[in-house]
């Protein structure tokens, strides 16, 4: 379809510089429902980008929709801080029933804020409460938030230069593959733990992604998270997972971790744990960590209870019978066989991901951003990733039907192919 660029001027006149997804898409948006979006012109278009993951069960779910309205219409609390209200209990109850206890996880909830670098702030400021330590470890291409302390575990420059001071306490190490196998998993971090002239103070925790979402789509294997959380046992470190693009469903499992076996001692959930794209985050942690003085971790809108409403009715819709998982691993086979076919049509690709959330790295590095400008003008919405824009990245709603979603592999397809 022939796009025409809208009329931006209130936008270009009075928004910060620091937009960006609107210089990528340019178009005013008006309606969204399901896995399609609508401007204001009436053009359409196919969404595999989901909210930056925010979207997991699609725009204005019809089911979380009547549940909000419902809860709005009569008069339920809206902006509740910590205090306990019935939207929280029915979402923590939900939880626990849907979540934990199926799994056999112990964990506490704290509500730490609206956003996920809330949720990683408080992961760390606990994890040194906890140990007595100044330093994590964060792993290369990691991503985990804009706060500072979340910047200091993250691994982008570009991200880490706009701090504009010194991000300390933090330390990187290799995540799984940085060296092609040539190296042996921990081999350095194990070495400089154990080595008195290292000069790497005791850190108090590791944080890690399971799959790296922004980093470019790196996946962990299994056999590394838990060779990472074994290390983590022996060296009196505490196991962080930063799940907040890849939990609620993303990887097909309800936690990304869940597939190697281990049980973290935090993990940090936000985007779409509201399940309708509302701000809500979650740091779970485990029973004796919970050392806490209460109000030592605040904020005003740590109770969004309309996000909990919603949040209940999403577990209790798609997480009550194990049927999401296995709808999500079927939607990601989908997805891999149109990759493959793409990657051995066209040299210089090559593709990777888990469930649905997947990746095409481009050698030619610049083409990662004409196929996602190719695929705007063709009415699907993708984005970039990994440190050098080099990664299009693929993360449609977990509810997309079988037909859009091969609707929008055919015109990723096209992009890749009128790009060459």
């Amino acid at each position: 379809m022939t796009i025409t660029p809208p009329a931006l001027s209130v936008f270009e006149a009075l928004e910060s510089e620091v937009r960006s997804y609107c210089r990528g898409w340019p178009a005013v948006f008006d309606r969204a429902q399901g896995s399609h979006m609508y401007d204001e012109d009436g053009h359409t278009y196919l969404d595999f980008f989901a909210g930056a993951g925010s979207l997991n069960y699609g725009h204005n779910n019809p089911v979380l929709k009547r549940a909000l309205i419902d809860y709005i219409e009569r008069d339920g609390v809206t902006h509740g801080l910590d205090m306990s209200t019935t939207a929280k209990r029915a979402f923590l109850e939900s939880f626990q029933n849907n979540i934990l206890r199926p799994r056999d996880l112990p964990y506490k909830v704290m509500f730490p804020g609206p956003t996920g670098t809330n949720a990683v702030e408080a992961a760390l400021k606990l994890a040194r409460k906890v140990k007595g330590r100044e330093s994590i470890v964060s792993f290369t291409n990691a991503f985990h938030g804009m706060s500072l302390g979340s910047l200091a575990v993250t691994g982008n420059a570009f991200k880490r230069a706009g701090a504009g001071i010194p991000l300390v306490h933090g330390t990187p190490m290799p995540f799984d593959n940085y060296f092609d196998g040539t190296v042996e998993d921990f081999l350095w971090f194990e070495r400089l733990l154990e080595d008195q002239g290292s000069g790497l103070n005791k850190p108090a925790a590791v944080i890690v992604e399971t799959v790296q979402g922004e980093g470019g789509i790196n996946v962990a294997r299994p056999e590394w998270l838990r060779a990472l959380a074994e290390l983590c046992e022996r060296q009196d470190m505490l196991l962080i997972v930063d799940d907040i693009q890849m939990g609620c469903g993303r990887t097909g499992a309800f936690f990304s971790f869940e597939e190697a076996g281990i049980t973290p001692d935090i993990v940090t959930v936000s985007k779409s744990i509201s399940g309708y794209g509302m701000p809500m985050s979650l740091t779970l942690l485990k029973p004796e960590l919970d050392i806490w003085e209460p109000g030592e971790h605040n904020g005003t809108f740590r109770g969004n209870n309309p996000a909990f409403v919603t949040a209940a009715a999403t577990l209790d819709t798609y997480w009550a019978d194990g049927q999401m998982e296995k709808q999500t691993l079927a939607r990601g086979e989908q997805v891999e066989q149109a990759l493959r076919a793409i990657c051995e049509e066209q040299s210089g690709t090559h593709f990777r991901g888990r469930g649905l959330v997947w990746g095409i790295e481009f050698e030619d590095k610049p083409r990662a951003s004409a196929v996602c400008k190719r695929a705007f003008e063709l009415g699907l919405l993708v984005e970039t990733s990994g440190p050098e824009s080099e990664v299009v990245k693929l993360l449609p709603a977990l509810t997309i039907s079988p037909e859009d979603l091969d609707e929008g592999l055919r015109t990723l397809a096209r992009a890749v192919r009128e790009t060459a």
